[in-house]
């Protein structure tokens, strides 16, 4: 089968044949139709990921057609247009992932090939209402914001919600999955035109964040938050505790712009307001995500869509920043 590997850091991505997986009992081959990117997949290809190993086939989602079983009770499964959920070993407590939780893509190989190796627990049907592009742009994404907005955000009909950096993919599903749930939304990005995208989809206003009053220009705005999701954190983490309305969320995913800087404590505790983290999510918040987007029959943004032989460029795109929405790669 053709595959996208890349085979150390200093190396570029190669696309050449490689063995198509072999399988155990319980594991299934899912003859890709789309895969996504995420932003783990440029810091794989760059050598800056824990645990990274060489050779490697990145790639967390997917989306295809069940082509082989590896036990005779699963072969109800052939011929099923599926999503892949990425994240495997999850554990039993729903509110952390356990020491041997592993994300597909890294150290397995992932869905950057013609053919991807999943343990068949981790199969969901296909929503019907989306493209083959369009469904693989959902699982890892979909999942991280499914669980920090409702899952540990507590997000409910009428809440204020602030999304911070509102271009990439779990930007835009934030957006999406907040206003089907009768949020009102708020954005920040640093590009105008990202923010123009943002309002065209439903969000009530946004905001430059690199504005030297960009906190006061949303307070302005909105008044105060419910629930803020933020991926960056950075130097202007600061700010945040001061947009939030009392009792309000601060729910954290990602680290882009650094670490938190100092905080006021004081306001933090007097106002109960509460910073939480999160990341991916467990199986019963995958079934739950893919149950709202069938409910909203919500659509992914998809940015644009590459040929997996062009993966290097589609990564290259992601490096930019440049998208609004999702980069799918297309076997």
């Amino acid at each position: 089968m053709k595959a996208i590997v890349l085979e150390a850091a200093d190396k570029p991505l190669i696309f050449k044949e490689v063995d198509k997986p072999a399988l155990a009992p319980g594991e299934v081959l899912v003859k890709i139709k789309a895969a996504a990117l995420n932003r783990r997949d440029y810091w794989i290809t760059v050598g800056k990921y824990a645990g990274i190993k060489y050779p490697i086939i990145p790639g967390s989602d997917g989306a295809g057609i069940v082509a082989e079983v590896g036990s005779e009770s699963d072969k109800h499964l052939i011929g099923k247009e599926v999503i892949i959920n990425p994240g495997y070993g999850w554990g039993d407590d729903q509110n952390f992932q356990s020491d041997d939780f592993k994300i597909l893509g890294l150290p397995a190989d992932g869905t950057f090939a013609e053919y991807v190796k999943v343990q068949a627990q981790h199969l969901h049907a296909k929503p019907a209402h989306l493209s083959w592009e369009q469904a693989a742009a959902v699982p890892l994404a979909g999942l991280t914001v499914y669980r920090a907005l409702f899952t540990k955000g507590r997000a409910k009909k009428g809440d204020k919600v602030l999304i911070t950096g509102v271009g990439g993919g779990t930007g835009a599903f934030a957006l999406q999955f907040a206003l089907a749930a009768g949020c009102q939304v708020f954005v920040t990005s640093s590009s105008g035109e990202k923010i123009d995208r943002a309002k065209q989809l439903g969000a009530s206003a946004g905001v430059n964040y690199k504005a030297q009053d960009w906190a006061e220009q949303l307070h302005h705005l909105a008044g105060g938050f419910d629930i803020i999701i933020d991926s960056a954190l950075g130097d202007g983490f600061a700010k945040l505790p001061d947009l939030c309305n009392p009792g309000g969320r601060i729910v954290i995913f990602g680290g882009t712009a650094g670490n938190i800087p100092p905080l006021n404590g004081r306001k933090i505790f007097w106002r109960q307001l509460q910073i939480i983290g999160t990341m991916m999510g467990s199986p019963q918040d995958f079934k739950a995500m893919v149950d709202f987007l069938n409910e909203h029959l919500l659509v992914p943004v998809v940015d644009d869509v590459y040929s997996l032989a062009n993966a290097a460029e589609a990564i290259s795109k992601m490096e930019s920043s440049s998208q609004f929405g999702k980069i799918v790669l297309k076997a």
